[in-house]
């Protein structure tokens, strides 16, 4: 698609603009006021919400709903399925996929740089993602997570910016 191929947003208003004119042909829902980065993969299953944006090179695979104000870093990645491996009698690539589980990101969340976010996982208001975070569960309001599986590492309340 061409607007895969478009500057980034912060060099080119026009194709942010253009971008979340395609992503609203596409997708569930998307704000006018979102933005969707260049090479962004995602499918009609996704939502986003005001003054949201999905990152640089992100992949959103299924069901995703993105509240108000999230900043998606780039190359983060949100399953909602998995490859199903139960059976020992069949190789795992002739097995299918899991049901789709849906992702919820709450508003005012900060997603940073190459977070994985795992099946079936909502992210609470008010979170921060670190970088590289793999994320397997559910999170609290105003956590902060870290890590591979992410732990809750501080709340925002705790935190001063220097």
């Amino acid at each position: 698609m061409v607007a895969a191929h478009l500057p980034e947003s912060r060099r080119m208003r026009f194709a942010k603009r253009l971008r979340n004119f395609f992503a609203r042909q596409i997708c569930k829902e998307v704000h006018p006021t979102s933005n969707i980065e260049k090479n962004a993969h995602f499918n009609p299953q996704v939502s986003v919400g005001e003054f949201s944006s999905i990152g640089v090179s992100c992949e959103l695979d299924g069901p995703v709903t993105i509240g108000k104000y999230v900043m998606m870093g780039p190359e983060t990645v949100i399953y909602t399925r998995n490859h199903r491996f139960s059976s020992l009698d069949m190789p795992m690539c002739q097995q299918g996929y899991d049901e789709y589980r849906p992702v919820t990101i709450e508003d005012d969340v900060w997603i940073g740089r190459r977070v994985i976010i795992l099946p079936g996982v909502t992210i609470s208001h008010g979170c921060v993602l670190g970088a590289g975070a793999v994320v397997t569960k559910n999170t609290e309001p105003f956590g902060i997570y870290g890590g591979v599986p992410a732990k809750k590492i501080g709340s925002r309340g705790d935190y001063k910016s220097k």
